[in-house]
């Protein structure tokens, strides 16, 4: 379980909350630029990150506690609220020193429930508001997990931060969405507040706007962008980035879905829910026709026959055997495999 505080206690006041900034803190100049310009059309809550955890030594990986001096002034002169990725006690204890209104918790951090427990034992009696972002991989309980981990440490001002998921696969996204996550993370915690970093998922600044949009259709209660005043001078993830009046723009256009009639919302939810379930199973379909084409052009190079009977019996057996476990029915199962199954070989036989 989760004690933790509703939405509006988060240090918020309008919806969608929005929390905006550049990804790396670069310089004092940068950093009050950027922030003067969102705090122009109402942005209330500054990021930039100042430890960055990179994939690759030699990379820019930020400018460290020197930064802290440059997050006070932006509080200073746009009264803006302050937020910056924490990964150690170090960075804790630096963070809370400075005055830093709001840690998160990166995706990197959030999967290493060591690192987790020492930033919450350093957390042990101070009340801030913290962020936990997705792990890397795709496993809701080890989310959970570190935002328990804080809960019982004390912080009860916790959200959660959908950034999407690795794969090693292709794929349109730099970080899989994979909504059905964020939705069952709702599900079992109906007043955890939930963001969307459009940003990390979309890897592009193109896909920002429609990102934005089905988390807003999925009732999140708001993103995490990042902005820069010169995007394509960033240090790091500058094609993410964009600048505050882009971001402006894209708010203006977002829209918000009206209240259901009291007795309907839950049908809204509900279809929501299906609505975003319904693409996510299109995008796996697709991503297996494309394997089972690669299978058939290894098949044909090797002189191998497309129908192999064996295999597609342990695949009806497999599954079958875990429709107990997943409250599904195995007719149902089937029904759905033979067809998929079916598509499968034709395509083979075209090629």
């Amino acid at each position: 379980m989760l004690d933790i505080l509703p939405i509006n206690a988060f240090t918020y006041s309008a919806q969608p909350y929005i929390i905006a900034g550049p990804c790396s803190a670069e310089s004092e100049q940068q950093l009050l630029t950027t922030a003067e310009a969102l705090a122009a059309f109402g942005v209330s809550v500054f990021r930039a990150g100042l430890w960055k955890p990179r994939t690759r030594p030699g990379t820019f990986g930020g400018v460290g506690s020197d930064g802290l001096a440059w997050m006070k002034e932006v509080k200073r002169r746009t009264h803006m609220r302050v937020a910056t990725e924490v990964a150690c006690p170090e960075h804790v204890e630096q963070a809370l020193s400075a005055g830093i209104d709001i840690l998160w918790i990166g995706a990197r951090t959030t999967a290493n429930p060591f690192a987790v427990q020492e930033i919450a034992d350093a957390l042990r009696g101070y009340d801030i508001p913290v962020m936990v972002k997705n792990p890397v991989n795709p496993d809701i309980d080890l989310w959970i997990g570190a935002m328990q981990r804080l809960n019982l440490a004390g912080i009860r001002r916790i959200a959660a931060v959908h950034r999407g998921f690795s794969l090693y696969s292709r794929s349109t996204y730099r970080n899989d969405p994979q909504w059905h996550i964020p939705i069952e993370l709702r599900r079992r915690y109906p007043s955890l507040p939930i963001f969307c970093d459009p940003s990390h998922i979309g890897g592009r600044r193109a896909l920002i706007q429609s990102l934005a949009q089905q988390a807003l259709d999925l009732r999140f209660d708001g993103l995490m962008v990042e902005c820069h005043i010169s995007p394509e001078t960033a240090k790091s993830d500058a094609a993410q980035q964009i600048t505050p009046d882009e971001l402006d723009g894209i708010l203006s256009r977002l829209t918000l879905r009206s209240d259901a009639p009291a007795g309907d919302e839950m049908l809204h939810d509900l279809r929501r829910q299906i609505d975003a379930l319904d693409t996510a199973l299109l995008e796996l379909l697709s991503k297996r026709m494309e394997i089972s084409k690669e299978i058939g052009i290894y098949k044909k190079q090797h002189n191998m026959p497309v129908l192999q009977t064996e295999r597609y019996n342990e695949i009806i057996a497999r599954l079958v055997s875990r429709c107990a476990d997943a409250g599904l029915d195995p007719d149902f199962i089937k029904k759905i495999f033979e067809i998929i199954h079916a598509h499968s070989v034709d395509n083979q036989l075209k090629l």
